[in-house]
């Protein structure tokens, strides 16, 4: 029983990190109604930049103490990300708005294909090691915790939160919910539809680089082909969860995480990604909208 414990606390952290990187998929789509397909790449490229960030840091300024390292990688990669999903918001998707759907679908997989080779390209092809910055455990109940998971799952879980006030309480987040609902009728009454949706996809990028930096932190590497997997379970969490609905993408990141944990630690490591779709597809025959998504009516 222990064993089964661990494994979902395992599961849970991993599906914190979806989560983080499925807000940003959720978001996009809700408020422009198109998936950023470059997204999975910008998770990648935040842990990259908090890479180099610490590398950096430790060269210059050696024995700074760990909690100033950590922000100091959450910043940098946080303002990395920020500024490249505003510019794939301004080129590859602003002026094909209003065009056929698959334009910016189309631009955005140039986006993703670019990144990721730059980053080949400047970083080179081999996995790039991280050491690990504390060893330190706790023991609850008889369970190993580390203290990377606690830290990984208290973080996602304040930013879940204040991201969720800002969307419910403040004026940006009722501009969103407006920019949302209905752009033309938006623009009328004084809502700013362009500056909300480069907000909002600055937003949905700083919450994939911390995704990315705690990635990095957890697994110790980075690399460039990162993008891709994380990015795909993301988008699946997003899915199942319910796209468009912020609590349907945090619930779905948290359900691969296990799903895809448990699978590991009780049958075979090899079929764990075909496991987490297979479950998705039975879950989306029984409920196409997903598990907190609902039914759009259009309007006529």
């Amino acid at each position: 029983m222990h064993y089964f414990f661990e494994q979902l606390i395992n599961g849970l952290t991993l599906g914190a990190i979806y989560a983080l990187i499925a807000i940003g998929y959720t978001m996009v789509y809700g408020i422009i109604g198109m998936i950023n397909f470059a997204h999975g790449d910008v998770f990648m490229l935040g842990s990259f930049a908090a890479l180099i960030v610490f590398l950096a840091v430790v060269t210059v300024f050696g024995g700074l103490p760990i909690a100033i390292l950590l922000i100091l990688m959450l910043v940098a990669a946080m303002l990395t990300t920020s500024l490249w999903n505003w510019v794939i918001e301004r080129v590859a998707y602003r002026p094909l708005r209003g065009s056929f759907r698959l334009a910016p679908l189309i631009t955005a997989i140039g986006a993703s294909i670019a990144l990721s080779n730059f980053i080949q390209v400047m970083q080179g092809p081999r996995n790039k090691p991280f050491p690990e910055l504390t060893g330190i455990t706790f023991q609850v109940g008889g369970l190993s915790v580390s203290f990377k998971q606690i830290f990984i799952c208290a973080l996602t879980a304040i930013l879940l939160l204040a991201f969720w006030y800002v969307v419910r309480f403040t004026p940006l987040g009722r501009a969103q919910r407006a920019t949302e609902q209905d752009p033309k009728m938006a623009a009328l009454v004084g809502v700013n539809v362009d500056r909300t949706i480069s907000i909002t996809f600055v937003m949905g990028a700083a919450l994939a680089a911390v995704a990315g930096t705690m990635f990095l932190v957890y697994y110790g590497v980075a690399s460039f082909t990162d993008g891709f997997v994380p990015g795909v379970k993301a988008f699946t969490a997003a899915v199942l969860g319910g796209i468009g609905s912020l609590p349907g993408a945090v619930l779905g990141g948290l359900l691969i995480g296990v799903i895809e944990a448990l699978w590991s630690g009780y049958f075979t490591i090899a079929y764990k990604d075909a496991a987490t779709f297979a479950i998705l597809a039975v879950a989306l025959i029984f409920k196409p909208t997903g598990i907190l998504g609902q039914t759009e009516v259009e309007k006529v």
